[in-house]
């Protein structure tokens, strides 16, 4: 299963179960972790961790 697939069940799912709510939380969640990984690998982590 490839990951846009996954992607696409889940917009499937949240507009078919009128869940549009759940959008909000999992783009702050996504965006979550994105700041954790860059945070890891780049010479800008302390910065970042002390944001924290």
């Amino acid at each position: 299963m490839s990951r846009w697939r996954v992607l696409r069940e889940f917009g499937r799912f949240l507009k078919q179960e009128k869940k549009f709510w759940l959008i909000p939380i999992v783009l702050v969640l996504g965006l979550f972790g994105l700041l954790l990984v860059a945070a890891q690998s780049s010479p800008v982590a302390p910065f970042i961790y002390t944001l924290f």
